[in-house]
């Protein structure tokens, strides 16, 4: 493919027309190139889409990628795969931020700094410090601090330009009363978008008290709660982002050009008589239900292809008992170990699909089969791309040029 093609108002070329126009034209003078190699056919944007953290906190997503990412590696043939060498774009909100940064945050080699695996057992052994009340007028806490520590340690001054693809994570802003999602796209616009990812990841899970922060241009000031709050489920605002970005997916027009999985994080077993629980537990009720009106909007949005193109995986909470404990409350108290090999079980019921107007319904395939299902779409995808001529994404990267400049680049690349 083309190399890099610098973006600026002295230098503004239509990489797409260039391409075309060089097909075309070997196309006239050779007569060898097929018009049916202009567009990619079939080819689909991988979205992964990672709620907050729920009754499991992050783990049943986690160990959901983990399973996946074992199986792309078994597929491929290649035992060094990421979870992000198979998605163009990943939203993660609360908990599903955190994993969201872990797995597309570039280290010091250009890899991503965790694998699937890696990121579980991160998640794993940290959970008291990503665990405490949803109380976001709480002042900022010894676990809290614990909390920043870590992140800090975790990704030193990696902000969000220095992702391998695109990433949303939202949290919500005191300040404005409203969301607001931390953007790849647009922090390699403008230093004042851009955000550490240790800032971010606070920002987002900001379960201790709201998270004051600055851009890296220090002209930016956020304060920012629990992504959970803005939108548990970041589905549709991955898929709208996606949808209206003609700039880094210029041939996607619609759902059945998506391949999308959503990842839950575990519904908790609230009973109906339990109409006297703590605020929290409500705060929680509600993130919950706006997760499964979001599965049921974008479930129905896809139509006919829903089947094929949108997988959500989500554990029921109510199905999930063992010793006559419910999931959510063997998490709070069982060892690591433990907790890992609950949340297997949780992957091995058969899956939970939320229904427009009619609840929930169980299927007949379990997580984990779907899971596997998914990785061969994904592969699938993958050998579609290698024989496409045109860039399925064009994604922008950042100058290396000094932040204070918002000069772009644009990359593409047959693999993506």
């Amino acid at each position: 493919m083309a190399s890099n093609l610098l973006v600026g108002s002295s230098f503004d070329v239509d990489k797409l027309t260039f391409e075309i126009f060089s097909i075309l034209e070997n196309k006239f003078l050779f007569g060898e190139t097929k018009l049916s190699k202009l567009s990619p056919q079939n080819s689909r944007i991988r979205i992964l889409s990672i709620d907050g953290g729920g009754a499991t906190n992050g783990i049943l997503a986690a160990k959901s990628l983990a399973h996946l990412e074992s199986s792309l590696r078994r597929k491929s043939g290649n035992p060094n795969a990421y979870i992000s060498d198979y998605f163009d774009i990943v939203a993660g909100s609360g908990a599903g931020g955190l994993l969201a940064a872990l797995l597309f945050t570039r280290g010091k080699d250009g890899l991503p700094l965790f694998t699937a695996d890696s990121a579980l057992r991160f998640v794993n052994d940290h959970q008291k410090k990503l665990s405490s009340s949803r109380s976001v007028l709480r002042r900022f806490s010894r676990r809290g601090k614990h909390l920043e520590k870590l992140l800090r340690s975790t990704f030193g001054e990696s902000t969000l330009r220095d992702t391998v693809k695109s990433v949303l994570i939202p949290c919500y802003d005191l300040s404005s009363r409203a969301p607001f999602v931390f953007s790849r796209a647009d922090a390699v616009e403008a230093d004042g978008f851009d955000f550490k990812i240790s800032d971010v990841c606070l920002a987002t899970c900001a379960v201790h008290g709201a998270v004051e922060m600055r851009s890296v241009d220090r002209k930016t000031n956020i304060l920012g709660v629990d992504g959970g709050i803005a939108m548990n489920n970041p589905t549709a605002a991955a898929i709208t982002h996606v949808l209206n970005n003609k700039q880094e997916f210029p041939l996607c027009n619609g759902v059945e050009d998506l391949l999308v999985l959503s990842l839950g994080g575990g519904e908790s077993d609230f009973r109906i008589q339990n109409l006297h629980s703590s605020p929290s537990r409500f705060v929680r009720i509600a993130g919950e239900g706006a997760s499964d009106t979001v599965d049921q909007a974008v479930s129905m949005a896809f139509g006919q292809c829903r089947t094929s193109n949108y997988v959500r995986i989500q554990a029921n909470g109510i199905i999930a008992k063992k010793q006559g404990r419910v999931m959510e409350k063997q998490i709070k108290s069982q060892k690591k170990g433990e907790i890992v090999a609950a949340i297997e079980e949780m992957l091995e019921q058969k899956n939970v699909e939320s229904v427009l107007f009619k609840g929930k319904r169980i299927v007949e395939s379990t997580n984990l089969e779907k899971i596997e299902s998914f990785g061969g779409e994904l592969m699938k995808e993958e050998e579609r791309r290698k024989t496409s001529i045109l860039p399925t994404v064009v994604l922008k990267q950042a100058s290396p040029s000094p932040r204070t400049s918002s000069a772009t680049t644009l990359s593409t690349s047959s693999s993506y």
